[in-house]
């Protein structure tokens, strides 16, 4: 039963949410499924070797985005880095957080309110301009020797910059009390790692998510005030309309 001022109780929006997930996020349920597929036949039939090797191939680093910058970048958004089977791998609550949260969650909402094709520009841009930014901050850690040369090859593949741009978007979804521990939680989570700062900066990756949560910050402030223009525009019209209908 709705309550009287027409809003639904958490655990009725939530079931609300999750019956009406195929419909309202058609995309997201599609990518989710397609990284679990990706991820098993990964994990199970693949050979060690050639797994390793394909994670090598899309991997976002300095050597691979000269060389295929395409491929790598699709490639690398197919894929997650984690697990969400094993509690006691160190890389479960970023998985969580990434995958749970980020994609399942808050890319599904973004679906459900701007559609699946402005959905999938937040996570795609997301994904992509931090990891160009992220080569930008390497390049000049490195100038500066902040970083170590073999950071050119390293690892770097996943959801993770996209999920967390559609994080940091999703501070609109939330109430307005809740916004800055939301935010706080965003920029937070990638630093609770136990990776040690090589220099000034964190490592990459750490750098890659501020960057991401950046983004998307910068786009759901765009919004907000989009939508204050707007509603600014509606009443202003409503109140000639109201003066002109009492002349």
């Amino acid at each position: 039963m709705t309550p009287p001022d027409g809003r639904r109780r958490p655990l009725p929006r939530l079931l609300h949410f999750l019956r009406t997930y195929p419909r309202r996020s058609p995309l997201t349920l599609c990518f989710v499924v397609l990284l679990a597929v990706g991820h098993f036949w990964l994990q199970d039939h693949l050979s060690p070797e050639r797994a390793d090797d394909l994670r090598a191939y899309v991997s976002t680093n300095l050597d691979n985005l000269p060389d295929h910058p395409v491929r790598a970048m699709i490639g690398s958004a197919l894929l997650y880095d984690g697990t969400l089977t094993d509690v006691t791998d160190p890389g479960f609550g970023g998985t969580l957080i990434t995958l749970g949260l980020g994609v399942c969650g808050c890319l599904a909402w973004v679906e459900r309110r701007w559609g699946s094709l402005r959905a999938l520009g937040v996570f795609l841009g997301g994904h992509v301009l931090a990891t160009l930014l992220t080569a930008v901050v390497i390049l000049f850690a490195l100038h500066q020797e902040w970083y170590p040369e073999d950071v050119r090859a390293a690892s770097d593949y996943g959801i993770s910059y996209g999920a967390q741009t559609v994080l940091a978007v999703a501070v609109l979804a939330v109430p307005r009390w809740a916004r800055l521990p939301w935010a706080a939680f965003v920029v937070a989570w990638p630093l609770s790692g136990d990776s040690e700062w090589p220099g000034p900066l964190p490592d990459f990756t750490t750098v890659g998510h501020l960057l991401a949560a950046a983004l998307g910050f910068a786009l759901a402030a765009a919004t907000a005030r989009a939508r204050a223009r707007t509603a600014a525009r509606t009443d202003a019209a409503a109140e000639a309309t109201e003066t002109a209908a009492t002349r």
